[in-house]
């Protein structure tokens, strides 16, 4: 009896010790990751952001179950800067300032590694959808730049003649599929959001059975605003409201498709914008019989794309990740799209480059733990020059035009009342932060250069 129970307790450690080992040699799979860039929506064109008349629905379910963000900053307040700090998540001063175009002859320094970089690093499948943005030449491509896959514009969808006049005949505006361009597009891009929305889908269910990170970076609502013919005359917004709904549809596909494949609890979904809304069209612009004002809403907040009051950059962003992220949540931490480079990558269990600075932080203490956001100030870019900073509630901005401006966002979110003249102290040491800041990025400081 002895030998029996023995042998019982010998087989009973061995198979404790192999189901030990079967544990350590399966770890967890990361998570998958879709985010979603619009361009030039604002922070009041969404329904679950005060919208009283445009519907989105499913948006609207991604902000209950998950976290709404209010005080979520874009890179910049212009496409290839926000586009730049994004996928670096490096202050635009630093390798991208200014947009690229056809016109171009360089792009995202090629010493600059992308989050796409890190994931693909880290065993991810890497695809963008939609807009680039950031260099068309071939060493710039997104193929060139970490991803696998790439379905769609290299630059803005209204850089064509005659809106554009310093273009040539041969700068035309094509759709690329990787490297190759396949098809030219006009100023008619009805069926554009509908047909990233599909080439997104296909993406994924290809990838189901492996991490993917998925960049679906939507042309609209960037003029030239066009919706597909099954979308039109259909909300109470006009065509932008057209737009916004039919983006809001393909939404609801794309959550739809991950339950569909098993993933939804395998996958954060991010959704933001790279700016505010696109308000003071150029002359080109209405010369062409555009709409004279683009109806892009800023919500409660002054300012635009282009600007460096909140309208320009303070943007809609939601996070979505059914059983992680705790649900109906509403944040006013102050967050910047620099801060998903981090955050990706340590979801992904990645490295992060460590031969230059890295401006964005990591928010997976405050996805999965609710802690406060470790971002606690935001640098406002135009260009190389430095023209705003907020820390905490306090805003500074100083340009040639305006002077100087404090505004207490807290109190006064719309910045109507310039508080510089009671807060002397408060402008001298922000401005101090600014000035330590343009020099450590070789900027120049509210138009005076450096």
């Amino acid at each position: 009896m002895k030998k029996i129970a023995l042998l019982f307790l010998v087989t009973l450690v061995s198979l404790l010790s192999c189901n030990d080992t079967v544990k350590k040699d399966d770890p967890v799979q990361p998570p998958n990751i879709i985010l979603v860039y619009m361009d030039d929506m604002g922070y009041g064109d969404l329904e679950c952001y005060g919208n009283p008349i445009i519907k989105t629905p499913n948006l609207n379910k991604m902000a209950r179950e998950g976290i709404k963000f209010t005080s979520f900053y874009a890179p910049s307040s212009v496409c290839t800067p926000s586009r730049a700090g994004l996928l670096t998540g490096r202050y635009p001063v630093r390798n991208a300032p200014n947009n690229f175009g056809p016109e171009s002859t360089t792009g995202l320094p090629l010493s600059e590694v992308t989050i796409a970089d890190v994931l693909k690093e880290s065993g991810y499948a890497t695809g963008i959808i939609g807009k680039w943005h950031l260099g068309h030449l071939p060493k710039y491509l997104p193929t060139s730049r970490g991803f696998d896959y790439f379905y769609g514009l290299p630059y803005s969808n209204d850089m064509i003649l005659p809106w554009c006049p310093w273009l040539t005949e041969n700068d035309r505006l094509f759709l690329y599929e990787n490297d190759n361009p396949i098809k030219e597009i006009g100023k008619q891009q009805d069926r554009l959001m509908l047909d990233y929305s599909s080439k997104a889908i296909s993406f994924i269910k290809e990838h189901k059975d492996q991490p993917f990170f998925l960049y679906l970076a939507h042309a609209m609502p960037h003029l030239p605003v066009s919706a597909p013919k099954e979308f039109l005359n259909t909300s109470k917004g006009g065509l932008y409201g057209d737009v916004i709904e039919t983006i809001d549809w393909t939404i609801g596909e794309l959550l739809k498709t991950l339950k569909q494949e098993g993933l939804e609890e395998q996958t954060l979904v991010v959704f933001t914008s790279d700016n505010g809304p696109w308000h003071n069209l150029p002359e080109r612009m209405l010369a062409d019989g555009v709409e004279r004002w683009h109806t892009g809403s800023a919500g409660p907040f002054r300012g635009a794309k282009m600007t460096t009051y909140e309208g320009g950059s303070r943007v809609p962003a939601i996070m979505y990740w059914p059983n992680t992220i705790q649900e109906n949540q509403i944040n006013s931490d102050i967050i910047s799209g620099l801060d998903l480079y981090p955050t990706f990558a340590a979801l992904a269990g990645g490295k992060l480059p460590n031969h230059y600075p890295i401006d964005g932080k990591n928010l997976v203490g405050l996805l999965k733990e609710h802690h406060h956001s470790p971002r606690h100030s935001f640098m406002y870019c135009n260009g190389k020059t430095i023209e705003a900073i907020r820390e905490y509630e306090w805003k500074l901005r100083i340009t040639e035009k305006d002077g100087i401006q404090l505004f207490n966002l807290y109190e006064d979110p719309s910045e109507l009342y310039n508080r510089a003249t009671e807060f002397p102290e408060k402008v001298a040491q922000l401005k101090v932060k600014m000035n330590v800041f343009a020099s450590g990025t070789e900027s120049s400081i509210y138009g005076i250069p450096k």
